[in-house]
């Protein structure tokens, strides 16, 4: 028999035999089950009671432990025991599977893979930071334990339903799972991606349009003149005056800018769609950054370079824009809705959707879609022309 230990025959392996097992002065002894072959409780010199399964497959006599009791009840045992047996003759060797399973790969593994080979290579260092704290503070706590074969539908959508007061932060987790576990698919470390448009759906997002009128622009330009740090001022000018996204303009260098031709050359590793873009630049932004240029005598390097860190550009700029907003009485702006105000005064002016997306980098129509409700503002001046006419002859104009 394999293991070691006393036999002490065949019963009937019911609650009361178990109950009434009495433990060995040393090492262990076995009860067989009468009915079942194989099948026995184990009782330690502890008093630790386990329900067991004897063996034999491929020539190979084997002992397995199928759980504890009281944590398994006799009838559960016996059932599990049964479909132990099923599957031995089907050819499965239970502790071979369990030890596999011990080796499998788990969520914490598959993040840590999926860092290095997939969003270490190709992200943008925000957008890497923005994935690591959701790891940290969501995913990880609650499935990074788990296999990641295992890992059900039901699993994410009881994570998702706990960011459910924060619907939009719980979208960006769920479409991150989501890339780990298709990642995790074309890696051969499971069947299947869990999360599926119907097996845990997004939740509604409102979308923002917040946007900088003619008036708050007018104070914010006001606070810029005034602000202490010029240089922090000067680079949201610049994402005001260009409609760029915040990283574009902090990793910007002047080997980028072609000041006599007004335009800018935005690499490749800089772009959200990840390919070189060529920008126009306006006539407000070339003036301030020939000044900017002038005065410190630049002409390599970054744009807004660190004071702090050599060769390193200016690290974020939410105190200034945070003190700006103050002075200028702004309540409730991100830095990334001068992006928005650059192109909703664009639209509303006249401009063409298509230029105002190519401005701001789209690749798609449909991305610069949501800007198209400012496009009624010239057909509506248009509507206007003829009342205008009208009251000025009442008037005796």
């Amino acid at each position: 028999m394999v293991g070691h230990g006393a036999d002490t025959g065949q019963a009937e392996i019911t609650l009361t035999l178990v109950r009434g097992l009495e433990p060995p002065a040393r090492g262990n002894r076995i009860v067989y089950d009468s009915q079942i072959p194989g099948f026995g409780v184990r009782v330690t010199s502890a008093g630790a009671i386990a329900f067991v399964l004897n063996y034999t497959i491929h020539g190979r006599e084997r002992r397995y432990t199928i759980g504890r009791y009281p944590e398994y009840k006799p009838a559960e045992a016996r059932n599990a025991a049964l479909e132990l047996r099923k599957a031995i003759r089907e050819g499965h060797d239970p502790l071979e599977s369990r030890v596999l399973d011990r080796t499998a790969p788990l969520v914490s593994d598959l993040a840590a893979q999926y860092l290095a080979q997939h969003a270490e290579p190709n992200n943008r260092r925000k957008t890497l930071k923005d994935k690591r704290q959701m790891l940290d503070a969501v995913i990880l706590p609650h499935l990074g334990r788990l296999q990641v074969a295992a890992v059900t539908a039901d699993d994410i959508r009881r994570v998702h339903l706990l960011l459910k007061a924060t619907p939009y932060y719980a979208n960006r987790v769920r479409a991150f799972l989501s890339a780990m576990f298709s990642f995790a698919v074309d890696n051969n470390l499971r069947l299947g991606n869990p999360i599926t448009k119907t097996g845990v759906p997004k939740y509604p997002e409102q979308q923002r349009e917040k946007w900088l009128r003619s008036d708050e622009l007018a104070r914010l330009s006001k606070a810029l003149d005034g602000y202490h740090d010029q240089q922090a001022a000067n680079a949201l000018r610049l994402l005001l005056y260009t409609g760029a996204r915040k990283h574009e303009v902090l990793q910007a260098r002047w080997e980028q800018f072609d000041l006599e031709g007004k335009m800018w050359t935005k690499p490749s590793a800089h772009t959200k769609q990840k390919r070189v873009e060529h920008v126009p630049l306006s006539e407000h932004a070339v003036r301030m950054l020939q000044i900017i240029k002038r005065e410190r005598d630049a002409g390599t390097g970054f744009l807004f370079p660190s004071r702090r860190l050599e060769d390193r550009p200016l690290e974020n700029l939410r105190k200034p824009w945070a003190d700006v907003c103050k002075a200028a009485k702004l309540d409730g702006f991100r830095i990334h809705d001068l992006r928005h105000s650059f192109a909703s005064h664009l639209v509303s002016a006249g401009v063409p959707l298509a230029h105002v997306g190519k401005l701001l980098g789209h690749t798609q129509s449909a991305t610069t879609s949501r800007y198209s409700h400012f496009s009624d503002s010239p057909l509506r001046d248009a509507a206007n022309l003829l009342g205008n006419i009208v009251e000025k002859g009442r008037r005796g104009q």
